[in-house]
Parts: C-alpha cells; sequence; structure tokens
C-alpha cells in the first residue's frame, strides 16, 4: 500500500488543498482546520450551509489561512462567507480539539472509494490510502498504519451525514449518495483515526498496515456542531 492522496482543510466545512508532504502531530495533519464559520450561539458547517463546502481555503507560502486566494481575516473574505452562510456568520481561529467533529484525523482507500462510485472528496479525507482492495479498510479498527516514522491508530469507521450529498465542485446535491451509504454501509465510510506517533509524510510512502499496542486515542470533538468555547 502507498500514500495516495494526502489533504489538509485548513478553515473547517470549506474545499481543502492537496498536498505532497504532510506533518503528522498529536492534532493530526499540522495547519488542519484551524479557522471556523461560527455565529453567535455556534458553529456553522457544511451539514446545514452547503454552499461552504465550495469555498476554497488553502495556506500561503508564509503560514497564513486563505480563503478563494485572500486572507481569511480579509473584510472580502467575510463577505463572501455571509453570502452562504448567512448575515450574522464570521470566522473565528481556534486550535483546540473540538474543531474536529470525532478524531483529528480522518483516512480512506481507494478501494472503498471505488466501491462507492463518486468522487472521493466528498468523504472530506485527510489521507487517501492507494493499492487497497474493495472494501478491505473495514476490517482495519484496532489495528495500525505505519508510514515511515508516523504511526497512526484506527479507531473506527465514520458515520456519515449529510455533507456527502454535495458534489465538490458544482455544489449540487444528490441524496442518494447518502442513502446508499446508510442502506448498504451501515451508514459509516472511511476511517477514523489519530497519530499515535507523529512523523512526515509524502505521497507515495509506503503504508504498512500493522498490530502494535497504542494509546487510547484522544477524546474526539463534538458531532453536529454543537457550540465550540472559542476565546
Amino acid at each position: 500500500m502507498r500514500v495516495a492522496e494526502l489533504w489538509r482543510f485548513p478553515v473547517k466545512s470549506l474545499g481543502g488543498e492537496r498536498l505532497d508532504t504532510a506533518e503528522l502531530t498529536e492534532d493530526g495533519v499540522a495547519g488542519d482546520r484551524l479557522i471556523h464559520v461560527r455565529r453567535p450561539g455556534g458553529v456553522l458547517t457544511g451539514r446545514t450551509r452547503h454552499g461552504l463546502l465550495g469555498l476554497a481555503a488553502s495556506t500561503s507560502p508564509d503560514g497564513r489561512t486563505l480563503v478563494d486566494g485572500r486572507p481569511w481575516d480579509d473584510p472580502r473574505t467575510l463577505a463572501e462567507v455571509r453570502a452562504v452562510a448567512g448575515p450574522d456568520a464570521g470566522l473565528a481561529p481556534y486550535a483546540g480539539p473540538e474543531r474536529f467533529d470525532v478524531l483529528p484525523l480522518m483516512v480512506a482507500t481507494d478501494g472503498a472509494v471505488a466501491t462507492l462510485g463518486h468522487d472521493g472528496r466528498r468523504l472530506r479525507p485527510n489521507l487517501v490510502i492507494g493499492d487497497v482492495d474493495g472494501l478491505a479498510e473495514r476490517s482495519w479498527p484496532g489495528r495500525a498504519l505505519r508510514i515511515g516514522e508516523a504511526l497512526i491508530g484506527v479507531e473506527s469507521l465514520r458515520g456519515r451525514c449529510i455533507v456527502t450529498t454535495v458534489d465538490p465542485d458544482t455544489g449540487e446535491q444528490n441524496l442518494d449518495v447518502l442513502r446508499r451509504i446508510i442502506r448498504e454501509f451501515d451508514g459509516t465510510f472511511a476511517l477514523n483515526c489519530w497519530v499515535a506517533q507523529g512523523g512526515s509524510i509524502r505521497v507515495g510512502d509506503p503504508v504498512e498496515l500493522v498490530d502494535e499496542p497504542l494509546p487510547r486515542p484522544p477524546r474526539g470533538g463534538w458531532i453536529l456542531g454543537r457550540p465550540y468555547l472559542v476565546p
């Protein structure tokens, strides 16, 4: 097996950026989900504001978070976000663990994505592992993935939500995607993971499925947009 794709999502629920290399830390991919969209009383995500998924987030060479090529705190960025998320929406930085829905890292495999038959970006994975047969990933919880010095613990299958129904390019919604995941895959697809041992990884690196004693995964985030505690 090998690392086929690497993704970072600098702004939660916005489109991600494809990477050649990534640094894995206890918070997953370095720079992931450091900004989120919120309104008074809670966080806004692509589950209820599908238009957010069509905005592109990236990281500048000097490490600044960008939205459609502009700094995340630029007034024009705020106007763009409000156009799809509502007039009371805003952008806020937050680096606490609650910014992840479940665990800091999500892993998918090319075999499972091919079986699903839709663009793998609908799953919003951080890593896509290549050269995997069919649905083999579904037997991985409780094991680990070794990529060079990095060790990734596989905790569970990921329960999927309405975000999978939104085309990442057109924004069009196809509810049959989620219906099929529920009907054929018990509502789960891809893997909730955490970084047991950090390290630098790159596309093309070999991946080994191993059985190693691991510490318990960190406590996950809050599902379905419960309010974050923002400084």
